[in-house]
């Protein structure tokens, strides 16, 4: 049988019965607000990297329940043929605001905001989260890998290693808006219009009847583009002999330099130093040496410390499953509801203080400084808020004896605007430029952010009437509480 799934299905059952509720009770058209936002940022970094807005785009441009959708949630006798009369007709209507894709994320700050009917907003809760959540961990582990390279190319290999062809397909997507130059997955080139890069698998030198005879026969059809595979027996005593042998024998008498040489296994830092120094002796100064082989940026730093010779690294499974931290972590909370035609604020309290949410409509403002254009705190406020132009004081909400009067200053709104009732009025940003801008948005951050260690805490702060508004919820709270006791 052949899976035809409908994305609009993708959601946790409970969204349907909340919704069948919402129906019953009259309230599904009220006007809601959901904030989309992480806690955390994997691997204790500094900042983490927005992606995965353009497959959310797709998928709400096509947001409908089918017929044979409709009839699987009949047979499940849990909703009336009224609720299942409305979800068939519906039509996504909502407004969708989000950070740009590319953009240096941070903790509790809204990175998507959804506003309409509150049916709508509730549905969409698990599709949005499962892309958003998935496409930020990839992005934010490939620039912690590019990071680590300083400067050195860094393709992503990691398709066989992915948990499923989106893993893949989405995966490489994000990867290379973290800034990877190519990816081994054809049809993310396809698709995407990025780059693709492989050469060979021990399994072709292994399919000749010797190692010298499969880089000759590969030499002659890509003698422009030369790269070969040279640990499948013996790195230094086989494989790199075979190869300069290649560039005399093949590629000299065609006018062309063999590209590169890539190393699988072994001592990496070892043999590229070795590698280096025979094929400096050759004359071959131009042939750059690739590793691949488990790698992530705490091994590429750790062999770039022990002086290896690596010009590119290929990055596979520990980057496509983000290994060392799989989870990105983020939420969607309900932040404001329609209450007698009057959008009022809600607020999630919890014993757990990260858990506790910033109540009503939201914006995020980014401070940059005007002389150097890096990026100096971000702002959590109401909707409607203004900045001052001049100076504007900063604290920290939870010491707020911490403060900051910010002067000379550009303010920008991050929150962009996607959707207006249903309708997409996002540019389509190719993928090109979207990697382009996150490189150039990265650059905005201090050094002392990007560490890999400790990094600074990046100022994340909110404005006075969102604080106050948050206060007052938990003195509420606190007051019903005492009540009861």
């Amino acid at each position: 049988m052949r899976l035809s799934l409908n994305p609009a299905m993708m959601m946790d059952f409970y969204e349907l019965t909340m919704s069948q509720v919402f129906f019953d009770e009259g309230i599904h058209e009220q006007t809601a607000c959901f904030d989309l936002f992480f806690r955390r940022i994997p691997e204790s970094g500094g900042y983490a990297l927005m992606a995965g807005l353009q497959p959310v785009i797709d998928y709400l441009n096509n947001f409908k329940f089918r017929d044979e959708d409709i009839s699987y949630l009949r047979s499940l006798g849990r909703f009336s043929e009224a609720f299942l009369a409305y979800l068939a007709d519906m039509k996504f209507s909502c407004d969708v605001w989000a950070i740009r894709e590319g953009t240096p994320l941070f903790p509790h700050e809204p990175i998507m905001k959804v506003r309409g009917p509150l049916i709508q907003a509730q549905l969409i809760e698990t599709m949005l989260l499962l892309t958003i959540n998935h496409q930020c961990l990839i992005a934010t582990k490939a620039a912690r890998i590019v990071r680590a390279a300083e400067g050195r190319q860094v393709m992503e290999f990691g398709a066989r290693r992915a948990q499923g062809a989106d893993a893949a397909f989405y995966g490489a997507r994000s990867a290379y808006i973290g800034g990877v130059d190519a990816s081994s997955l054809t049809a993310s080139g396809e698709h995407f219009d990025m780059p693709v890069a492989g050469t060979m698998a021990h399994s072709f030198v292994q399919s000749f009847p010797d190692e010298y005879s499969a880089f000759r026969a590969y030499a002659k059809r890509y003698p422009e583009s030369c790269v070969l595979l040279i640990d499948t027996y013996n790195t230094l005593d086989q494989g790199l002999p075979n190869a300069i042998r290649i560039q005399r024998e093949i590629l000299d008498p065609l006018g062309y330099r063999l590209k590169g040489v890539r190393i699988d296994s072994g001592d990496l830092a070892y043999l590229s130093v070795r590698a280096r120094e025979i094929l400096d002796e050759a004359g071959m100064h131009e042939c750059k040496i690739i590793a691949s082989n488990s790698l992530d940026e705490d091994i590429i730093r750790e062999l770039l410390r022990q002086g290896a010779r690596i010009d590119s690294f290929g990055v596979g499974e520990r980057l496509i499953t983000a290994k060392s931290e799989p989870v990105f972590g983020g939420v969607y909370k309900l932040s404001a509801i329609e209450v007698n035609g009057v959008l009022e604020a809600r607020m999630k309290i919890s014993e757990n203080v990260a858990k506790v949410t910033n109540p009503g409509s939201k914006r995020v403002y980014r401070f940059y400084d005007r002389d150097t254009d890096m990026a100096l705190a971000d702002l959590i406020c109401l909707e409607g808020e203004s900045v001052d132009p001049d100076s504007y004081e900063i604290f920290d909400p939870v010491q707020t004896w911490k403060r900051k009067v910010l002067e000379n200053y550009y303010v920008r709104d991050l929150l962009e605007p996607v959707f207006e009732a249903g309708k997409c009025v996002y540019p389509d940003y190719d993928l090109a430029s979207i990697r382009l801008y996150a490189q150039k948005q990265q650059a905005q951050l201090w050094d002392a952010v990007k560490r890999f260690e400790f990094p600074h805490q990046y100022y994340v702060d909110l404005s006075e009437k969102l604080w106050t508004l948050k206060q007052n919820f938990l003195a509420q709270h606190a007051n019903k509480h005492r009540l009861k006791k």
